[in-house]
C-alpha cells in the first residue's frame, strides 16, 4: 500500500460535507478488521484507508489548514499503514471503569510486546511495538500501542494460501488463548499483503 500524500486529502470544507458518508463507510470498513483479545484488549489492523480516516480527523479536530502541518500528520500517521511484508495495527486496553484501568495498566506494563501471531506450524511472530515513542514507564503501561508484525515470506505465503491466523496474549497478568480470527478477518489481511 502506498503512504498517503495530501492529493489523497480533502480540504476541511469538503471533508465536512463528506465526513458523515466517509465515516460510515471506514466503520463498515474496520469491522473486518478488528479482533477481540479476551474482554478487555482488541487490535484493530490498519490499513490506508483507517489511517486516511485518522488523519481527516485529526486535521477536523485540530483545524489544520497550512501545508507544514497537513505534512506532519501525514509524517506521523503514514508509517502505520502496512506494506506488504507486515501487518500493522493499534492495540487497545479497554477498561470502562476510569480507576480500574488505571490499576491495570500497572498490572499490564509490556503487554504490547507479548501478543503473537501465529500461522500453521510457523514460529509465533511477536510484534515490535511502539516504534514512534515510548507509551510505557516503570508504573504504568498507555492503554493504546502501535504494532508491527513483520512476516517472514513463507508465513506471508501461508496466509495468501488462506492459512489460519492466530493471535494470543501470554502477559503474566492478562493471557488469551491463540485462537484463529474469523475467515473473514484473515481473507481482509491477506489482502494487505498483496502487492
Amino acid at each position: 500500500m502506498s503512504n498517503l500524500t495530501r492529493q489523497d486529502l480533502w480540504s476541511l470544507e469538503s471533508y465536512s460535507e463528506k465526513r458523515n458518508e466517509f465515516r460510515r463507510k471506514v466503520l463498515a470498513h474496520k469491522k473486518n478488521r478488528r479482533v477481540e483479545l479476551g474482554e478487555h484488549c482488541r487490535l484493530y489492523f490498519e490499513d490506508r484507508l483507517t489511517i486516511q480516516y485518522q488523519v481527516q480527523e485529526m486535521l477536523r479536530i485540530e483545524k489544520i489548514f497550512e501545508a507544514a502541518g497537513i505534512q506532519e500528520e501525514l509524517d506521523a500517521y503514514n508509517p502505520l499503514i502496512p506494506d506488504g511484508s507486515n501487518l500493522k495495527a493499534t492495540f487497545m486496553i479497554e477498561y470502562d471503569d476510569p480507576e480500574q484501568r488505571q490499576r491495570e495498566l500497572g498490572k499490564l506494563i509490556g503487554i504490547e510486546r507479548q501478543i503473537t501471531l501465529q500461522v500453521d506450524s510457523f514460529e509465533p511472530i511477536q510484534p515490535y511495538a511502539d516504534e514512534d515513542l515510548e507509551r510505557e514507564n516503570e508504573h504504568k503501561t498507555s492503554a493504546v500501542h502501535f504494532l508491527r508484525f513483520e512476516l517472514p515470506e513463507p508465513v506471508k505465503s501461508a496466509i495468501l494460501k488462506g492459512s489460519d491466523i492466530k493471535i494470543g496474549v501470554k502477559h503474566a497478568h492478562y493471557q488469551v488463548e491463540a485462537n484463529a480470527v474469523r475467515p473473514v478477518v484473515r481473507d481482509t489481511l491477506a489482502k494487505d499483503l498483496t502487492p
